[in-house]
């Protein structure tokens, strides 16, 4: 009784594709045997080891290519931090008492030093518009 329990829990469990995926593996046909296809087993062989051989080349090739971006992106990353060293040189050489700094307190101060530079712009420009306010009302009395 209980042996039939299971079987019928085990069915009705199971999906129904499971049973038609077992029903259509035993209705493949066999491989043809006549003449034509009989010489075909060696033309596969043929084209299987050209295919591995293909393959393994091409594998060994992609292996090369991954080596050469590998070296690449190191002398990129070698670059990038000697270009990186010469900007933080420059930006020591610019901003007043840098060489003295470390590389944070050289970003504070550039910071520092960009926000006084605007406002000198600022009062530079308010300043040139109050000349050129002043001669413009010189040139319209006669002066």
């Amino acid at each position: 009784m209980k042996e039939a329990q299971t079987q019928t829990l085990t069915q009705t469990q199971l999906p129904k594709s499971t049973f038609k995926r077992k029903h259509r593996k035993t209705q493949q046909k066999p491989p043809m045997g006549n003449a034509v296809h009989g010489s075909l087993p060696s033309i596969n062989r043929l084209q299987t080891a050209a295919d591995s051989t293909h393959r393994r080349s091409r594998k060994q090739s992609m292996k090369g290519e991954m080596v050469n971006d590998v070296e690449t992106a190191c002398r990129e990353e070698e670059d990038g931090e000697e270009e990186v060293e010469r900007k933080i040189e420059a930006l020591q050489r610019i901003v007043p008492g840098g060489e003295s700094r470390g590389v944070d307190e050289l970003f504070e101060e550039t910071a520092g030093y960009i926000m006084a530079l605007q406002g000198q712009l600022k009062a530079m420009k308010a300043l040139a518009s109050l000349v050129e306010g002043l001669e413009k009302e010189k040139r319209k009395f006669g002066g």
